[in-house]
């Protein structure tokens, strides 16, 4: 009991793309958090008395430091542990190149896939248009992915985890026009990712918090 206290706190929301790449990072740092799953609908009063905006994701550190961005919560996990070497350390200005292809797709490629997954889900009249300008950040991902394996180099670095949620989101959208799109590489780098252990854990369900008020240990040190 004593070693659960001891862990950081992550409220989050288990098929929220900004909640589902802190947990990536989480996991592939090797960190482990008390998990509390919740839904948007019913928020904890212990999240909102440390992050007043009330979304997910929430980190409270063991020394009381909250962070309530998922790009900060990747990075704070990466800072702790980084086995794999996803921020790349070795390389010159690695870090910076990834905050800015990351950047992009928060600020630009978000929103238009939101307008695609709206006009889909109400039939608007935009939806190839708001569809090919969603193309237009894959294409560059596509580029990418036919010069080397991951987004950025031959390994997988905070790029990807930061990016593929979304990335599925949109493969969701119209699944048969997907299939066939001219992505295949882009296709391929999803695939692996969805089939892997560390998705399976991601995405696994547990009770919500504020029902059972079951502490779970999240991530995996082994």
């Amino acid at each position: 009991m004593n070693q659960i206290i001891a862990l950081p706190v992550f409220y989050s929301l288990r098929n929220c793309p900004y909640a589902m790449r802190a947990r990536l990072a989480i996991y592939a740092a090797k960190q482990q958090v008390q998990l509390r799953d919740l839904v948007l609908s019913n928020k904890p009063a212990e999240m909102l008395a440390v992050s007043p905006k009330g979304t997910v994701p929430v980190l409270v550190t063991a020394s009381n430091q909250v962070i309530d961005e998922s790009l900060a919560i990747m990075q704070w996990a990466f800072s702790q542990s980084d086995p794999d070497d996803y921020l790349d350390s070795k390389a010159p200005n690695a870090l910076a190149e990834m905050l800015a292809v990351i950047e992009i797709f928060d600020h630009e490629f978000k929103g238009h896939l939101e307008k695609y997954r709206c006009s889909k889900r109400y039939h608007e009249p935009s939806l190839i248009t708001d569809r090919q300008q969603c193309e237009r950040y894959l294409t560059d991902l596509e580029l990418r992915l036919c010069q080397h394996q991951y987004l950025i180099s031959d390994k997988p670095s905070l790029v990807d985890l930061a990016l593929m949620p979304f990335i599925r989101q949109f493969a969701r959208v119209e699944r048969q026009w997907y299939l066939q799109a001219p992505y295949p590489k882009l296709r391929h780098w999803l695939n692996g990712y969805l089939q892997s252990r560390m998705f399976s854990k991601v995405m696994e369900q547990h009770p919500l918090w504020l029902d059972a008020k079951q502490e779970v240990v999240f991530g995996d040190r082994t």
